[in-house]
């Protein structure tokens, strides 16, 4: 028996050894089992759809996709879908966008604000094909293998159906301007609603007159494109030519270059179609300076100086509207303001005599110059708004009732 062991044990030298050498002969290593207790991958999406993004340029895909069998269900391990393009069907893939579990809608847009040599961070030309794949990511970050890839070609669409009620609005507004444009070029008139501040502009300029004292006219801190800068421009027109005819004086303190230049030849013209050219003075209408506190500072001088009887407060207004108006206030200036800034309007209300808020400004213009464009607008304005006055109410009434169709047929789809 002893004998027997040592054969035994000999034996199993042998083998021991000779399995070393056949190890480092052939190369061959140990491996490692693998591991069968991670957490497993989700199933991924299927029945991936890419289409035309409808209502655009031509510069968007919708993709869409069945949720992974282990969405809500199953294994109920997904967190996110990752969808992933590229612009050839063996190119890279790189991700496009992270949607959450649940979401089987992806809307890829182009990315006209980033550059770089890879088409996949270009924008989206229309005609342009891509191809797209989506794995779902588990809550323990574990991806899915990816789905089958999918191709889709942009196409630019002519027409956006869901921005309908905007072309039916233009064309209503366009109705109304047109024909209330024809009216007044054919010399109909044209009611508007008799504005204060409007009908106080002769008795200012003859108080003026009366009392030999100047009139300030102010076209605020706007530029010349503005419109409420626009908007002052005809008023001054037609004060000036009011002060032309009662040999008044007006001065006009601007603080813009180009404003200066039109406000000079707005009351050169005005001068002019009075009949009295001879009395237009071109240092009535002067530079101050383009910052805003010392021109505000320079203007108040004036006020203190000239003691003018009237002050005319027409244009674009900020924080030195209030400063502007006590100043014209301690002076005792009759005092008529316009703006359309929100904020300025409760300063110019509660210190000066008249104000005309917002739109008033631009129908004050349209009043006095009664030229027809001006009018037919403003009336195809007023008319406009008194039909989706009239459109607002019947929606209200209808929803109220439990009937939204009119709501859904003139929601903007955007």
């Amino acid at each position: 028996m002893n004998y027997f062991n040592r054969v035994l044990f000999a034996l199993m030298l042998l083998l021991m050894i000779g399995g070393g050498v056949l190890a480092q002969d052939t190369g061959l290593t140990a491996v490692a089992a693998p591991d069968t207790l991670g957490p497993p991958a989700p199933q991924p999406p299927t029945n991936i759809t890419v289409t035309d993004r409808e209502d655009d340029g031509g510069h968007g895909l919708v993709i869409r996709w069945e949720l992974s069998e282990d969405d809500g269900q199953g294994l109920n391990n997904v967190n996110m879908y990752d969808i992933l393009r590229s612009s050839a069907l063996d190119g890279e893939y790189m991700s496009r966008g992270i949607v959450p579990s649940g979401t089987n809608e992806f809307i890829d847009e182009d990315d006209q604000e980033l550059t770089g040599s890879d088409p996949n961070l270009n924008f989206m030309p229309t005609g342009s094909t891509w191809y797209y794949k989506l794995a779902a990511i588990s809550v323990e970050n574990v991806r899915s293998v990816e789905s089958e890839v999918v191709a889709g070609t942009t196409e630019s669409n002519l027409f956006h159906w869901g921005k309908l009620p905007i072309l039916f609005g233009v064309l209503i507004f366009g109705g109304f301007l047109l024909a209330f444009i024809s009216q007044a070029k054919k010399g109909r008139e044209l009611y508007v609603r008799p504005l204060s501040g409007i009908n106080a502009v002769d008795d200012a300029i003859g108080r003026a007159t009366e009392m030999g004292k100047p009139i300030l006219f102010i076209l605020g801190l706007g530029t010349a494109g503005d419109i409420a800068t626009i908007a002052g421009f005809t008023i001054l027109a037609r004060v000036a030519r009011r002060t032309a005819e009662y040999q008044t004086k007006v001065l006009v303190p601007v603080q813009d270059p180009v404003v200066l230049a039109v406000a000079q030849e707005t009351v050169r013209t005005a001068y002019l179609e009075a009949g009295r050219p001879d009395q237009y003075n071109p240092d009535n209408v002067f530079y101050v300076t383009a910052l805003q506190f010392p021109y505000v500072a320079a203007v108040n001088g004036i006020m203190l100086r000239e003691k003018p009887a009237t002050n005319f407060y027409c244009g674009k207004f900020y924080a030195e509207s209030l400063i502007l108006a006590e100043t014209g206030n301690i002076a005792g200036s009759i005092q008529i303001s316009g703006t359309d800034e929100i904020g300025q309007l409760p300063f110019f209300v509660a210190a000066t005599d008249y104000t005309l808020i917002g739109e008033e400004l631009y129908a004050a213009s349209a009043y006095l110059s009664r030229e027809p464009v001006q009018l037919g607008t403003l009336k195809a304005q007023d008319y406009t708004k008194a039909v989706a006055m009239v459109i607002v109410i019947i929606g209200a009434v209808l929803i109220t009732l439990g009937l939204p169709f009119l709501l859904n047929l003139i929601t903007v789809s955007l």
